[in-house]
């Protein structure tokens, strides 16, 4: 089926719920209402599948060859995508093979009930991917393994067949608080929580409206999600490529210029991404997180320009414009500052100069 590891456990989260239960009063889930929509249906997976007996969880590579991760995220005139969402959308290809992996069980029993989920239903596949042997939650709050970091995408079958269990590993996270120490807008508030309202990947994907605006400067120029608490970790010394031509980067996508990307019509932008993590966002969420981008790229008449030219297409994106362009008028202010101090300061030499030889 092209997984990496599989790993199956039985439906019992109660542990969970009361963990489960504080985030949400925390209100970590911010506007994404699904979180609580069910109540502790995500910890009882026999809910969502009457009947089911065990949780067959899977994991699957998903880091491309020559990521680029440094050369785009330190370049502020580019735009960084989430190496996770560079190819085709994962759902679409976890979910395909899960199936297929059911039909076999089926096939081979004689009769099987079975539902595949991937990152689409009420269910906790972290804390089941752990039970199940996988890796151990890091303070990160995603799953790491010994032999494979975290670059990989989890799926779920649900099964009604008594299989037997594998074991959880032991956590070997240890002292290391590296991703929370780094996190740019500080969204890990303490181990294994993650407060989605800051968090960046939350703030350009998950949020419908606008940015808060202490934020805007701390992003960057993440367009589409962020990996930093992962390529910090150093477990993912141990990281495997993948070999799955699906997730392979779309050039389009893949270190892109923030001008260029901020000039596509919602056309192109649905055709590029077709098939892609990206396209649910919509162009209108996709031309915002480029504007917060390009409110932090250094200042160029260009960027200004560009920004400047899709002013009164929308409300939501008009807002993030103005302040895009106020961040670049201040920075073209401060330069000018700063190429006359250094006009008077050459000035001021020459002067002191002259007095020199004059004495």
């Amino acid at each position: 089926m092209g997984f990496q590891q599989i790993g199956i456990c039985d439906t019992d989260l109660s542990d969970q719920e009361p963990l489960l239960q504080a985030w949400l009063d925390n209100q970590y889930h911010g506007e994404m209402d699904w979180m609580a929509r069910h109540g502790m249906m995500r910890a009882r997976p026999h809910e969502l599948l009457p009947g089911t007996l065990r949780v067959i969880s899977v994991r699957m590579n998903y880091l491309p060859a020559r990521a680029a991760f440094a050369s785009t995220l330190k370049n502020p005139r580019l735009g960084y995508v989430s190496r996770y969402a560079l190819g085709r959308d994962y759902h679409k290809v976890l979910r395909s093979r899960l199936k297929q992996l059911g039909e076999k069980i089926r096939a081979w029993c004689g009769q099987a009930n079975y539902r595949p989920f991937v990152d689409s239903a009420p269910i906790l596949e972290r804390p089941l991917a752990a039970k199940a042997g996988l890796g151990w939650v890091g303070k990160h709050s995603l799953i790491l393994n010994r032999e494979a970091g975290s670059w990989f995408f989890l799926g779920e079958l649900l099964i009604d067949l008594p299989l037997p269990v594998d074991g959880a590993v032991k956590e070997e996270c240890g002292k290391c608080v590296a991703c929370i120490t780094t996190c740019p807008t500080g969204a890990i508030v303490a181990p294994y929580t993650v407060d989605a309202r800051r968090c960046i990947s939350y703030l350009t994907i998950e949020l419908e409206g606008d940015i808060p605006e202490a934020l805007r400067p701390l992003i960057g120029n993440r367009i589409y999600g962020c990996d930093d608490c992962q390529l910090i970790c150093p477990w993912n010394r141990f990281s495997q490529l993948t070999d799955e031509a699906d997730f392979s980067p779309r050039a389009a996508l893949h270190a892109p210029e923030l001008i260029d990307l901020f000039h596509w019509d919602e056309a192109r932008f649905l055709r590029v991404t077709e098939g892609s993590a990206i396209r649910r966002i919509g162009h209108l969420r996709w031309l915002r997180n480029i504007a917060v981008a390009l409110g932090n790229a250094p200042y160029e008449p260009a960027v200004l320009s560009a920004l400047q030219s899709r002013s009164g297409e929308n409300a939501l994106l008009d807002r993030h414009i103005q302040w895009a362009v106020g961040e670049q008028l201040a920075r073209r202010e401060a330069q000018s500052v700063k190429v006359q101090t250094a006009q008077q300061q050459r000035l001021v030499r020459s002067i002191e100069k002259g007095l020199s030889r004059d004495a």
